[in-house]
C-alpha cells in the first residue's frame, strides 16, 4: 500500500513539473509566431505613402515647356529667382502679357504680392483675339486691369488643386479647373501648356487663351 501511495505521489509531482514547461513552450511558440509575422505585415505597407508622396510633382509639366529656355534668366532656375512679372518679362513666349501688364501699371502689384498663382497666357494666347478688340482692351487701362487680374489667384494652386476646382480670382470673379495629370484646362476652354512653374513670389500656369471675366 505504501508502495502504491509513493508511486501516484511521484507521478503527481512529474505531473505538477511538466505542465508548466508544456505552457512556457506553448507561450514561446505563440510569441516567436506573433513576432515573425510583425515583420511580414510591416513590409506589406509601404507603398501608400510612396504614392502619395508622388501625386503632386514639383516640376514644371506640359508641351509648352520645351520652348523654355534650358538656362538664364529664363530658364525654370532663372525664373524661380525672380517675382513674377519680372520671371514673365524673360520668357518671350510672354512677352504680349508683360505688355500688358505694364500697360495696366501691374508690375508693381504682381512683383509685391504673396504666394499667388498666375494663369499666363501665351503670344498665342492673346493673337487668337480679333486684333481690333484687343488694341481697344490695351487701351482700356480699366478694362485691361479687369481681365488680367482675373487672371491671379490668391494662393498658391498645386496641380492635385486644379482636379476640379474654383477659385476667387483679384477681380473678384471665380475661374474653375479640371483635368488630372498633366492636363488640365481652366473655364472649360483654355488649356494649361506648361503648368507648375516656379517664380520667387508665385506658380505659374501658362494657357493657351485668355480667360474673360463674367461679364
Amino acid at each position: 500500500m505504501n508502495t502504491l501511495r509513493f508511486r501516484r505521489a511521484a507521478i503527481a509531482v512529474s505531473a505538477a513539473a511538466v505542465l508548466p514547461l508544456a505552457l512556457s513552450a506553448c507561450s514561446s511558440d505563440t510569441k516567436d509566431s506573433a513576432a515573425g509575422s510583425t515583420p511580414s505585415a510591416a513590409s506589406s505597407e509601404p507603398a501608400a505613402p510612396a504614392e502619395e508622396a508622388t501625386a503632386d510633382t514639383d516640376k514644371p509639366f506640359g508641351p509648352g515647356c520645351a520652348s523654355v529656355p534650358a538656362d538664364g534668366a529664363g530658364s525654370f532656375d532663372g525664373m524661380a529667382q525672380d517675382p513674377v512679372a519680372t520671371a514673365a518679362s524673360n520668357n518671350p513666349d510672354l512677352s504680349t502679357l508683360v505688355t500688358a501688364v505694364k500697360q495696366a501699371g501691374l508690375v508693381d502689384t504682381l512683383n509685391n504680392a504673396q504666394n499667388i498663382t498666375v494663369f499666363a497666357p501665351t503670344n498665342d494666347a492673346f493673337a487668337k483675339v480679333p486684333k481690333a478688340d484687343l488694341d481697344a482692351l490695351l487701351a482700356d487701362k480699366a478694362a485691361l486691369t479687369k481681365v488680367l487680374t482675373y487672371h491671379v489667384v490668391g494662393e498658391k494652386l498645386a496641380p492635385k488643386q486644379l482636379e476640379n476646382g474654383s477659385f476667387d480670382t483679384l477681380e473678384k470673379s471665380k475661374l474653375t479647373t479640371t483635368g488630372s495629370g498633366v492636363e488640365y484646362t481652366v473655364n472649360d476652354s483654355s488649356k494649361v501648356v506648361c503648368g507648375n512653374v516656379p517664380t520667387a513670389n508665385a506658380t505659374v500656369y501658362i494657357v493657351d487663351s485668355v480667360l474673360m471675366p463674367p461679364k
